[in-house]
């Protein structure tokens, strides 16, 4: 007989063992949120679970039951194989704890694969997350990457990241860089998808005295910065990365591959045209047109992205600024490691 996990114990023992979790929900509710690190093995697709609920609410909870049993008898051998090849201890969840998972689990025990249910499903889940964050109790300083567009900041968090320094990598959880161009050729990732990221983050780094984090506004994409996270981001030692704007330039054409996104990139651009000089919003409009990346993304550095940071970066007090000045990007990492590694001692 498959056991009941309450949201306690699944976190209790994630700490010190590996777990497979396994959403059985359908494909849409998988993708719209689910918990970091799950798997999905649907019940029912999504064209079946609309069937479903359609019987339910219109004609009985008889008739759906009825059909919904027909679904699954005609798949589940392929159901099974599928959990039979998972290794380890198994948790399966759905929407709230209810019959998909129930379900779930009763077929697979009596096929000899245990399996524990998550009592409450996503949905408990989801409910810890949202109160983890209103009474978090995190001590940790904010080492912030600041620095012009294209000065390689979230590179050097991934750097470090695989050098187990204690990084969030904000943009990284909302699948968007970050600017109105952030989104091209990414799937931005909506509110409750960041917020489950975010806190396993902190979760993981919470006895950390240092995190590093790149000095975001308030919104990054689809998602909002919670407010702890914007006071700790502005109590924070300010790091101000600087490398020379042919190098920015550079940077920002390899990361984009803006020739494979030319629609995209004119729509974004269409988006910001009225904020900037008419003649020289004409020219960028123009060089995207024609291909001529290198230069309208110059321009955009210097007619648009570049006076807004230097204007929010003058609010920022001297004390909380240290300035990493380097000919390039690979440069600006050694520097800032050093600089890191030399004032806190967190490798």
């Amino acid at each position: 007989m498959f056991q009941d996990m309450t949201i306690e114990e699944l976190r209790s023992i994630m700490r010190t063992e590996k777990l497979a979790l396994i959403d059985v929900r359908s494909p849409s509710e998988y993708n719209n949120a689910t918990i970091p690190g799950s798997i999905n093995i649907p019940f029912f697709n999504d064209v079946e679970r609309a069937e479903i609920g359609t019987l339910y609410k219109q004609v009985s909870p008889e008739t759906a039951k009825e059909r919904g049993l027909q679904i699954i008898s005609a798949k589940l051998p392929d159901f099974v194989k599928r959990f039979s090849k998972i290794e380890g201890k198994k948790v399966v969840f759905c929407w709230r704890g209810g019959m998909r998972s129930k379900t779930s689990a009763t077929v697979l025990d009596l096929m000899g694969i245990h399996v524990h249910r998550l009592k409450g499903g996503y949905r408990c889940y989801r409910n810890w997350v949202v109160q983890t964050m209103e009474n978090l109790e995190w001590n940790a300083k904010a080492l912030v990457l600041n620095g012009h567009t294209g000065s390689g900041k979230t590179k050097m968090l991934k750097k470090l990241a695989q050098e187990n320094y204690p990084v969030i990598d904000l943009e990284g959880m909302a699948n968007h860089r970050g600017s109105i161009f952030g989104q091209i050729g990414l799937q931005p990732h909506n509110q409750k998808t960041f917020d489950a990221l975010l806190i396993e983050q902190i979760e993981l780094f919470k006895q950390s005295p240092v995190i590093l984090v790149e000095g975001e506004s308030k919104r990054i994409g689809r998602v909002l910065l919670p407010d702890f996270l914007l006071a700790k981001k502005a109590q924070g030692m300010q790091f101000i990365i600087e490398v020379p704007i042919e190098q920015r330039t550079k940077e920002i054409i390899n990361e984009y591959q803006p020739w494979k996104h030319e629609k995209a990139c004119l729509e974004a651009f269409r988006r910001i045209k009225k904020r900037i000089h008419t003649p020289i919003a004409k020219t960028i409009e123009e060089d995207l047109k024609l291909g001529r990346y290198d230069i309208a993304v110059r321009l955009l550095l210097e007619y648009y992205y570049d006076p807004l940071y230097d204007y929010t970066t003058k609010q920022i007090p001297n004390e909380k600024k240290i300035i990493i000045k380097a000919k390039d990007i690979t440069e600006a990492y050694r520097l800032l490691k050093e600089q890191i590694d030399r004032s806190y001692r967190i490798a």
